[in-house]
C-alpha cells in the first residue's frame, strides 16, 4: 500500500526555517544525467517484466502527465486553465522524452508550480493587510480534484481570499486577536514561501517516477537513493545513527523523541525539544551549520557507520534563540525501533463472573532484515520471529485466547506472512501465486505443529493490505479463528524489488530501486483478495473513506478474479460457532455506551468529511461550535470520545512541542472501543469452543 500526496500538502505539513530571506523568485531547476537514465532503465523492467506490461507509448505518456500534475496541485488551486492548456501540449511526448533521455517536460511543468507558489502566497500575505467581513453570507467551496482550474488572475485570487478568510476566522473563533491571526498567518504563509526555496531536482525527479509508476499500476514504485535508505530501515526495523527522531520546528531540527536504548537516549546528553544547529563528522571534525537545512539532509549528516562519531551543536529545549548553545559527541551504534515492532498486552474480559485473559498482539508491519537472513545471522530480525516468542509468553501467562491487531498494516515481506500464518495452522497451502505467464504456484509453511492452537481472533481495518490480507485469509479460509472489523485494503498483488544500480553495475548509488508488481496472490479457496480484500466475519464501525484508502479508489487496480482451491482442510469446529458470535457481539453492543457513542461519532465525522462548503459567517460558525461543546459537555464525566475537540485554528507545528506531543498521547491512551471489542469476541469464541467440546 502507497500514501499519495501533492507537493502544497508537504508543504503545508513542514514548517521550512522562519528565519530565511523573504522569498524571491524560485529556484529553476533541471534533470541531470542519471535521473534520465534511471527513467529509461526503469522504463525497461515495467514494459518487459511486469505482471501486466504496459507498453510506453502516448496512451500512458497522458496518464503520466495527468498525474505529475495532480501531484503538484491535487485541489487545483494553484495552476491556471492556461497553465494546463500549455502542459497537455506535450502530453503524448513523455513517452519519447523517457526514450530519449531527455526529462525537460517535467521540470519545466515543475518550474511553473513553484512560480504559481509564490504567487499564490504572495497574494496571500498581503491579503492579510486587510480585514475580512464575518457578517456577509458567504461560503468557502472546498477545492478538489473532479474542479476545474480558474480561468483568470481574478476568478484564482477570489479563490485564496476565501482559503485566507477561512484560516483567519478558525483562529478568530479560537479567541485570538487581530493582531496575532495576522502573525500567525504571515508566518505560516512565509514559511511556504520559503520552503519552494530549498526545492532540489531530487524531488522533482521522484515525483516524476511516482507519476510513471503509478499510471502502470498502483503500487509501482520508484525510490531515489535516500528513499531506499528509508525503505531498507523500515524492513529491518534498524538503522545506524543516534537514535533521536527528529522534527523541523520553527525552522530548527528539533528533537521530537528519543529512542529507548539508543545512542542519545543512554548517553544523557541529547533532550526532547533541544535543537540541532551544527553537525561535525568524527571526534575532530568541523561542524557544519545546518540552520536552514532540509530536515533529510540534516538527517543524512548525522546518520553514518557504526562505532563512528557525530559531534553536534546543540541549543538547549530551555533556551532562547540567542541563548547559549553546546557542541556534544555521540558514537554512532545501530538502532533498534522497537516501536514498531510486534507488542503484546493482556486484556481480562469479565462475564457472568468469570473473567477471561486474551492477549493482543499488536503487528504494525511485516518486518524482515533480508540481508542478516542472507548473510545466514541465526539471529536475524522478523516479524513471525517476534510473534513466535511472544505467543511462547501468552502461553506462560495462560492465556484464553489470542488477538492479532493488523488494523493499518499496509504489509511488507510476503514470506513473512507465510511463516505468521504457520504459527496459528502448522504446516499447509497459505498462498498461491500467479506470475506474468500465468503459472500458479502454492506456497506453504512447513512448520510442523502451530505454535498457538487455542482461539484466534484477528482485528483489521481499510489500513490492513497485502501481507496482512494473505494472513487474514488464510486464517478465515482454514477456520482458525475469527476476523473482526472493516474490510481490508484490497491488494492482491506481489511487488519485486530490483536495485537499478545493481543491473547497471554502478560502483556507487546513482539510480536508485524499482518496486514492481510481477505476481498477483490467490487465497487458498482459489479468491483473490485483490479489489475486494477480505470482508470480516464480524464486521464493526470504521472511520475510513473507501473512496479515497483502498484498492476500489484507484482508476486503474486490477479486477478481482479466481483460480482453482488449493487442497486444505478446514476447521468446521470455528465455522459452527460463527454465528452465535455474531448475536453475542450484537447483543453486546447494543448495550455498551461506549461503542454507540462510537458509531454516533463516527458517523459525524462521516457527515463532516461530506461536507464540502465551510460557511465564512461568524455568527453560523459559532453556532456550529456551541452544538460541539454541548456534546462534548453531555460526556464530561465519560471516556474521550472521537469528536474533535473545539478547533483551535492552529497547524501542528504552530503549537508548542510539549502541546504537540500531549495531543498525540491522548490519542495513543484514548479508550480503544474497536480492540475491546475485538477481545470480547475472542472471549466468546474462547467460551463456545470449550462448550462444544
Amino acid at each position: 500500500m502507497r500514501l499519495q500526496y501533492g507537493f502544497i500538502a508537504l508543504l503545508l505539513a513542514i514548517a521550512p526555517p522562519a528565519y530565511a530571506l523573504e522569498a524571491g523568485a524560485p529556484p529553476v531547476l533541471s534533470p541531470n544525467e542519471q535521473q534520465a537514465q534511471a527513467a529509461n532503465l526503469s522504463s525497461e523492467f515495467l514494459t518487459r517484466y511486469a505482471y501486466k506490461p504496459v507498453p510506453l507509448d502516448d496512451a500512458l505518456s497522458a496518464k503520466i502527465m495527468d498525474r505529475f500534475i495532480k501531484s503538484l496541485d491535487p485541489d487545483r488551486s494553484l495552476f491556471l486553465q492556461a497553465d494546463i492548456d500549455k502542459f497537455m501540449a506535450d502530453r503524448t511526448n513523455i513517452d519519447d522524452a523517457i526514450a530519449a533521455e531527455d526529462l525537460k517536460i517535467p521540470f519545466s511543468i515543475f518550474n511553473v508550480y513553484s512560480q504559481r507558489i509564490v504567487e499564490r502566497l504572495t497574494h496571500a500575505r498581503d491579503l492579510l493587510k486587510q480585514n475580512f467581513d464575518f457578517t456577509a453570507q458567504e461560503n468557502y467551496t472546498l477545492p478538489d480534484d473532479n474542479g476545474t482550474w480558474a480561468r483568470s488572475e481574478a476568478e484564482i485570487n477570489d479563490l485564496w481570499r476565501k482559503r485566507v478568510k477561512s484560516d483567519w476566522l478558525r483562529l478568530k473563533l479560537a479567541g485570538r486577536s487581530d493582531e496575532a491571526i495576522r502573525d500567525t498567518l504571515d508566518k505560516r504563509y512565509k514559511n511556504i514561501l520559503e520552503r519552494v526555496q530549498t526545492y532540489k531536482s531530487e524531488d522533482v525527479f521522484q515525483s516524476f517516477m511516482a507519476a510513471y509508476t503509478t499510471s502502470v499500476d498502483p503500487h509501482t514504485d520508484y525510490f531515489g537513493v535516500a528513499a531506499s535508505e528509508n525503505f531498507d530501515i523500515s524492513m529491518k526495523l534498524s538503522l545506524v545513527g543516534i537514535g533521536a527522531v527528529l522534527q523541523e520546528r520553527d525552522g530548527y531540527t528539533t528533537v521530537r523523541e528519543l529512542v529507548p536504548g539508543g545512542p542519545a537516549q543512554l548517553s544523557g546528553k541529547l533532550a526532547v525539544g533541544d535543537r540541532i544547529i551544527g553537525v561535525g563528522q568524527g571526534e575532530d571534525g568541523a561542524v557544519q551549520e545546518v540552520l536552514g537545512t532540509r530536515l533529510d539532509a540534516v538527517v543524512q549528516l548525522i546518520r553514518g557507520e557504526k562505532d563512528t562519531v557525530v559531534r553536534l551543536d546543540i541549543l538547549p529545549a530551555d533556551a532562547g534563540e540567542g541563548g547559549s548553545h553546546r557542541v556534544i559527541d555521540l558514537v554512532r551504534d545501530k538502532v533498534n525501533l522497537e516501536k514498531q515492532a510486534a507488542q503484546k498486552d493482556i486484556l481480562p474480559v469479565e462475564d457472568a463472573g468469570i473473567t477471561r485473559r486474551i492477549g493482543v498482539i499488536t503487528l504494525p508491519t511485516f518486518y524482515e532484515d533480508f540481508d542478516a537472513r542472507q548473510k545466514g545471522d541465526k539471529d536475524y530480525r522478523s516479524a513471525s520471529r517476534d510473534v513466535a516468542k511472544l505467543l511462547d509468553e501468552l502461553k506462560h501467562d495462560n492465556v484464553d485466547g489470542v488477538l492479532v491487531d493488523l488494523r493499518d498494516n499496509g504489509g511488507g515481506s510476503l514470506s513473512e506472512a507465510i511463516d505468521l500464518t504457520g504459527l496459528f495452522i502448522g504446516k499447509g497451502p497459505v498462498v498461491q501465486q500467479r506470475n506474468a505467464e500465468g503459472k500458479v504456484k502454492v506456497q506453504s509453511d512447513d512448520l510442523s505443529k502451530p505454535v498457538w492452537t487455542g482461539p484466534v481472533g484477528v482485528l483489521i481495518n481499510r489500513g490492513s493490505a497485502s501481507a496482512s490480507e494473505i494472513f487474514a485469509a488464510a486464517i478465515q479460509d482454514y477456520g482458525r479463528g475469527v476476523i473482526v472489523g472493516e474490510p481490508s485494503f484490497g491488494k492482491g498483488t506481489v511487488q519485486t524489488v530490483v536495485d537499478l544500480d545493481q543491473v547497471a553495475r554502478n560502483s556507487e548509488p546513482k539510480f536508485g530501486q524499482l518496486k514492481f508488481t510481477v505476481a498477483q496472490f490467490f487465497r487458498v479457496d482459489g479468491a483473490t483478495t485483490q479489489l475486494r480484500g477480505v470482508t470480516p466475519d464480524i464486521s464493526l464501525p470504521g472511520l475510513s473513506d473507501p473512496k479515497t484508502l483502498g484498492e476500489a479508489s484507484y482508476d486503474n487496480a486490477l479486477p478481482w478474479t479466481e483460480i482453482k482451491p488449493a487442497k486444505y482442510k478446514i476447521n468446521t469446529e470455528m465455522t459452527a460457532v460463527l454465528p452465535k458470535l455474531q448475536s453475542l457481539h450484537d447483543a453486546r453492543v447494543e448495550k455498551d455506551p461506549d461503542f454507540q457513542r462510537f458509531v454516533e461519532d463516527a458517523a459525524e465525522l462521516k457527515a463532516q468529511r461530506e461536507k464540502r462548503i465551510v460557511s465564512l459567517n461568524e455568527t453560523e460558525r459559532r453556532n456550529e461550535m456551541t452544538a460541539l461543546t454541548n456534546r462534548l459537555k453531555a460526556r464530561e464525566q465519560e471516556d474521550d470520545s472521537l469528536l474533535p475537540r473545539p478547533d483551535d485554528g492552529l497547524q501542528a507545528d504552530e503549537r508548542g512541542l510539549q502541546a504537540d506531543i500531549a495531543m498525540e498521547n491522548a490519542r495513543k491512551n484514548a479508550k480503544d472501543v474497536l480492540r475491546n471489542e475485538a477481545v470480547s469476541i475472542v472471549a466468546d469464541q474462547a467460551d463456545l469452543l470449550e462448550q462444544a467440546r
